[in-house]
């Protein structure tokens, strides 16, 4: 994986000429990984890297050109709460490579680092099947400026998606899905998790992470 990423920015970026600041996008390409899954400040990296922000959206710009990664968009649609709607969320198109670029090493299924790698696992998966199924939905985050956040929201509003890599989830992990549900009452809302068993809690499917990637691929969960 650390391979791929060094030749990544030789073949794809370096020797065709796309940067002409090579070590500022060397630098770029170091602060991204660490700050990826995370709301994207360009004004920050900006900083470390020594370029402007118009200069490091426009890195972000060839890192999706070059199919690295993707932009994760804010969910805009009015709301009832004070939400983020402007500042989007990078991730690479690989766990492996994310964690190679961030030299992740996950020794047990628990703590934050293994958190980021089981949210964009999922995200990898939803992303495959709206690309198989020629399905083009929405993948969206919701965030408030309080700091509730809802992993993925689905088409536009259709289903809402929380990702807790817990093998047990309580009611204060529930608070953000329940928020957004408040606010938008059509919507279905799944925490996708390490728990053993399915359950249903004040109408939110709690499931084990193997059940919900199951219903997602049988067209259960969004079609």
């Amino acid at each position: 994986m650390r391979a791929y990423t060094r030749d990544y920015l030789k073949e794809e970026i370096f020797a065709e000429g796309i940067i002409r600041n090579v070590p500022a996008f060397s630098r770029f390409y170091d602060a991204m990984g660490y700050s990826h899954g995370e709301l994207v400040n360009y004004s920050n990296i900006a900083r470390d890297c020594g370029v402007d922000s118009k200069t490091v959206r426009e890195y972000y710009q060839i890192l999706v050109d070059t199919l690295m990664g993707r932009l994760i968009e804010p969910y805009k649609k009015r709301q009832n709460r004070q939400v983020i709607s402007k500042a989007p969320k990078f991730y690479l198109f690989d766990v492996g490579v994310a964690g190679a670029i961030t030299r992740r090493k996950l020794q047990e299924e628990k703590g934050e680092l293994f958190g980021k790698a089981f949210e964009h696992f999922i995200l990898m998966e939803l992303m495959a099947f709206n690309s198989y199924h020629e399905l083009d939905f929405e993948i969206n985050f919701w965030r408030t400026k309080s700091g509730l956040e809802v992993d993925f929201i689905l088409g536009g509003g259709e289903v809402a998606v929380a990702v807790k890599s817990s093998s047990s989830v309580g009611n204060k992990d529930l608070y953000p899905l329940k928020a957004f549900i408040n606010d938008n009452p059509s919507t279905p809302g799944y925490v996708v998790c390490n728990e053993k068993t399915e359950r249903i809690h004040d109408k939110i499917r709690i499931m084990p992470y193997r059940n919900f990637l199951s219903d997602l691929w049988e067209g259960k969960i969004i079609k």
